[in-house]
């Protein structure tokens, strides 16, 4: 009898111990692999930040669906918001003649207000976030071919903005930076201000949240405004490094997005979604891409790779709160 209970002990330890450090674990032997296959290119400093670089804007609009998924909200309208954003952001400087001082904020406020109507749409009228942001997120895309007639907006672009993305301070690259900056604001802001402790017991019990006092719909809206902050954040830079505003530039972050968030939730905790994890995984992703594009595989292979991690990432996610309950 013994035998049988420490033999339980030890699966569940086991189960426990892939759930929480599976992740890393898997990011470490890919790491390795590449760098033995491939040790002249793949571990040099230069392809390290090429790595980060390369995923910062996947690791913003994480950041932002991360806290969408703490409360317990999907929000599938942030790649549309983020490609929005990246048009509108041009248009206004280009067409519009508006300084980048100007024409940013405003962009940003209006992505804000974008999460703030799903917000509203999921809490007051009741409708399944799944639904609420596909509807918004058509409606984004239909302005934002309204805005642009689907044409590029490239031409009279300030080369102060094409700097935001493309420019380095003290040999970093700026969006390494300007990733720092946003996941570490959210890291502070949900683990260590009243609101940030609000949005995390929303999400882990609303029930209990608002009799505690907690209004629960404005924390959902709010959570919903700062993921369309974070997707705006992405477009406006994304828009930036391309030199242009392209509707539709920024709609394949989606799946990325949720598969790092997801990745990210079964690591170091029992399937929380937090940002630590959720920077794990966007860059468990890009180490893989990093070694795909090296070895030259082709363009199947990737989007094979992008697939499975997802499901990776939904099952280890459900692993880890499966185990957490036992």
């Amino acid at each position: 009898m013994a035998v049988v209970v420490n033999g339980k002990i030890r699966k569940h330890t086991a189960l426990l111990a892939v759930s929480k450090f599976g992740t890393i674990i898997g990011m470490l032997i890919m790491y390795l692999a590449f760098s033995i296959a491939v040790p002249h290119i793949f571990p040099t400093w230069k392809n390290m930040v090429n790595i980060a670089n390369q995923a910062t804007l996947a690791a913003i609009i994480s950041g932002g669906l991360t806290m969408a998924l703490i409360v317990g909200e999907m929000d599938l309208s942030i790649a549309n918001v983020a490609s929005f954003s990246g048009v509108l952001v041009t248009g206004l400087m280009v067409q519009s003649k508006m300084p980048m001082g100007i024409a940013i904020p405003i962009v940003i406020a209006i992505s804000a207000g974008i999460g703030i109507i799903n917000g509203l749409i999921i809490t007051k009228l009741k409708v399944n976030s799944v639904v609420a942001t596909l509807g918004t997120g058509s409606i984004v895309i239909g302005l934002n071919y309204a805005y642009a007639q689907g044409v590029p907006i490239a031409s009279g672009l300030p080369e102060s903005f094409k700097q935001l993305s493309l420019g380095k301070f003290i040999g970093i690259p700026n969006n390494i930076i300007f990733m720092t900056v946003v996941l570490f604001a959210l890291w502070v802001f949900i683990n260590y201000t009243e609101w940030g402790i609000q949005i995390r017991a929303t999400g882990g019990n609303p029930s209990a949240a608002r009799l505690s006092g907690i209004r629960v719909d404005r924390i959902k809206i709010m959570a919903l405004a700062i993921a369309s902050v974070c997707a705006s954040i992405t477009g406006i830079l994304l828009a930036s490094l391309i030199g242009s505003g392209t509707s539709g530039a920024a709609d394949g972050y989606l799946m990325p997005a949720f598969a790092a968030v997801f990745l990210g939730s079964a690591t170091l905790k029992d399937g929380d979604f937090h940002i630590v994890g959720t920077l794990i995984g966007v860059f468990f992703i890009g180490i893989g891409f990093n070694g795909l594009a090296i070895f030259g595989v082709p363009t199947f292979v990737q989007y094979f790779f992008r697939g499975g991690v997802l499901i990776l990432a939904v099952g280890l996610s459900s692993v880890a709160r499966i185990m957490a309950t036992k």
